[in-house]
């Protein structure tokens, strides 16, 4: 599905060349927001992070 997205964004980018000032635009302002960045990060990396098991007693 990302591969599917990301076709359309480039499609997209060379269609239009005004769409690659928007892109930079938004990606700027999404990358200055260093919650959501955090978060983006925390998210990618949740998946590959081993489990951590519970004390036994």
């Amino acid at each position: 599905m990302k591969w599917l997205f990301l076709g359309a964004l480039l499609g997209l980018l060379l269609t239009t060349p005004q769409v690659a000032d928007l892109t930079t635009t938004v990606v700027t302002a999404l990358a200055s927001q260093s919650l959501l960045v955090a978060f983006v990060l925390g998210a990618a990396a949740r998946p590959y992070l081993p489990l951590v098991k519970r004390w036994t007693r």
